[in-house]
């Protein structure tokens, strides 16, 4: 048996999701639907939640703070972060380390931001990540589509040369939580 596997959501906020609804369409029922299987398999997660200064759309207290209601549950911990890098000046690493996580299920928003800071860190700390391709999100930029940017992220992420913990890429309907592994 492998390290103990955690889901990891990554500001799937209100401020993040108002507004920007068709950026959303499928992932966040997505999202819920893995993370109620996970629910069930008595897999931990950990919802990481941006923290802007006052006057930033995901202002601390403010409604674009709060998480969205797909994601959120009492007792599930919670982590403030002020960078893209989840990892950065936070209680993550104690979170992860205080269950003997070594296997992140990564899902959430800003693809080319807070998700790919945050699975390249994972890895580079020895964590094995699975990016769930079909699970996370982002805005179309001035150069790429958001479709664009995703693909690129679930091609890219894989290939990056780690050595030891390895990330791979693949669609929530992959993922098997009663054996707690990938089944591809």
């Amino acid at each position: 048996m492998g390290p103990a596997t955690a889901v990891l959501t990554i500001d799937i906020q209100q401020g993040l999701i108002t507004g920007f609804e068709a950026d959303w369409a499928g992932v966040l029922e997505c999202i819920a639907h893995l993370l109620r299987r996970a629910r069930q398999a008595g897999i931990p997660i950990l919802h990481v939640q941006h923290e802007g200064g006052p006057g930033h759309p995901l202002a601390a207290g403010s409604r674009g703070w709060q998480l969205h209601p797909a994601v959120q549950v009492g007792h599930e911990p919670v982590v403030a972060k002020r960078w893209s890098d989840a990892f950065v000046e936070t209680t993550l690493s104690r979170e992860l380390e205080a269950r003997s996580i070594g296997h992140l299920i990564v899902v959430g928003a800003q693809t080319e931001f807070c998700v790919d800071a945050t699975v390249r860190r994972a890895a580079s700390l020895g964590y094995d990540v699975t990016l769930v391709a079909d699970g996370h999100t982002t805005s179309d930029s001035r150069q790429l589509t958001r479709e664009q940017i995703i693909a690129h992220h679930n091609r890219t992420l894989p290939r990056l040369a780690v050595d030891g913990p390895r990330i791979a890429t693949v669609l929530a309907a992959e993922i098997s939580f009663e054996q707690a592994t990938l089944s591809s």
